[in-house]
């Protein structure tokens, strides 16, 4: 009796000493393959009063995780989950096949320890208890509770405090990320908190009047309009005299007959977050109701193909057990959150600025863009890094060239003194690692050791 005592004790005590909270600790996901990392779950309240709380899955690296860089992955929207999006359907290790997983040999974790979060509260399994949390969710709040989401998470994994710490995300986080990195360089300077190592942003929103512009163009340039729509597109839809309007429920008559043209001509049958997918194979989710602003109700409703297999894995009583998430104030867990009310103007703001900032910390920036998304298209992207680029005065150390990935052109880059990046990847989607997970994982490799992407293969 006293033996077993004795023995309970020093795995508690180990477990302690390892800093690894085990009742987050994921014994095994129903239908997963063995593996031999380990993954955790749960959540992270970030107003005790409130009682709101965010919900994370975090991955260990495959190999020595000890000695890997700490990545957090946020997905879009805003409202749409890291865990369904990132975790399950892009660069998690396991992807949902009917009622089993299966292994993604192209997993981010085999580079680093990876933690995603379901962002802002009201997404997911995150919740209040107080439902008018819902209600004030805004860029500054959304930043907020994500630094005292990584503050508080540190002290349940206190060795990953002194990791490497690279964020990353697409579509909205390029409002989520910027952000989140301005408050931890601000805290920083107080007392050393974050060991900030770099910023990677795929399809983002960082200034919405190009990002909008230059739809139009990429339509046009990829043959799915005409001619004179593209004309009219770009003369009755510029950003000032739509997107603004359209937030008010006042667009202008000729902009919404333009739009509905775009939308039939386009098609209902095609993707836009991956003009070159088939839409009911394409597992490509609908990052946001906002960042591609819908024509028509019909239209919204097909827009996207969203894997159905991620949602009903997600929904299983027994998954839910396994990943200790529960459902507050919700029946079911969804891609997208239908209960949170984003303050949808701050999408106008741009963010590209903050991007600035820290370069000027000297913190390594990469935007790259899958090059079959129309709603953020590489166009504009590329357009807001070069002009952010001359404004700082940074000089080209990497002219524009093509990168490789094994034997095949991953896509295109250019660098900017070192320290900021643009590349795009070919044949990709605005979900990058979903659409192309081998190149998208090359691209991750290269920026966490921070080396030039291949130039020969």
């Amino acid at each position: 009796m006293t033996l077993s005592i004795f023995f309970f004790l020093l795995c508690a005590f180990v477990g302690i000493a390892n800093g690894f909270p085990q009742p987050d600790k994921i014994i095994l996901l129903p239908g997963q393959p063995q593996v031999g990392f380990q993954q955790f779950s749960g959540y992270v309240t970030v107003d005790d009063k409130k009682q709101r709380a965010l919900f994370y899955y975090f991955v260990e690296a495959e190999i020595n995780p000890a000695s890997k860089p700490l990545v957090l992955w946020l997905n879009g929207g805003p409202g749409c989950s890291s865990l369904g999006v990132g975790a399950f359907s892009e660069n998690g290790p396991f992807r949902p096949n009917g009622q089993v997983l299966v292994k993604n040999k192209y997993s981010w974790n085999k580079e680093a320890n990876m933690l995603y979060l379901e962002s802002p509260i009201g997404v997911g399994f995150s919740y209040s208890t107080n439902t008018s949390s819902y209600e004030t969710v805004n860029d500054v709040t959304t930043a907020r509770d994500n630094v005292v989401f990584l503050q508080r998470w540190f002290n349940k994994f206190p060795q990953y405090r002194n990791s490497n710490l690279f964020l990353t995300g697409e579509s909205y986080a390029g409002h989520y990320v910027p952000q989140l990195a301005k408050l931890m360089i601000e805290l920083n300077q107080k007392k050393k908190l974050f060991n900030l190592k770099g910023v990677a942003l795929g399809n983002p929103v960082l200034e919405f009047a190009t990002d909008f512009n230059s739809r139009a163009e990429y339509f046009w340039s990829h043959g799915l309009i005409s001619d004179s729509t593209y004309r009219m597109f770009t003369s009755f839809c510029n950003y000032s005299r739509y997107v603004s309007e359209y937030y008010r429920d006042n667009v202008s008559p000729m902009c919404s007959r333009v739009m509905s043209l775009v939308s039939r001509e386009t098609s209902k049958f095609v993707d836009k977050y991956d003009v070159t997918l088939d839409v009911c194979l394409s597992s490509v989710f609908s990052q946001s109701k906002i960042i591609c602003p819908q024509e028509n109700a019909d239209a919204e409703k097909i827009d996207v193909c969203i894997d159905d297999k991620t949602v009903n894995y997600l929904n299983r009583e027994d998954v839910r057990r396994a990943l200790h998430a529960k459902l507050v104030g919700v029946r079911r867990w969804d891609v997208c959150s239908n209960i949170l009310d984003y303050q949808l103007l701050d999408i106008e703001i741009p963010t590209i600025s903050i991007v600035g900032l820290l370069v000027k910390e000297r913190i390594p920036v990469l935007i790259y863009s899958g090059d079959q998304d129309s709603v953020v298209p590489l166009t504009g992207s590329r357009t807001v890094i070069h002009q952010l680029a001359k404004r700082m005065g940074l000089n080209t150390t990497v002219p524009y060239r093509v990168w490789f990935a094994g034997q095949q052109v991953g896509g295109w880059t250019v660098v900017y003194d070192n320290i900021l990046s643009f590349a795009t990847v070919r044949g990709a989607s605005h979900e990058v690692p979903f659409s192309q997970p081998e190149r998208s994982l090359v691209l991750f490799k290269s920026f966490l050791e921070g080396r030039a992407l291949p130039e020969v293969f």
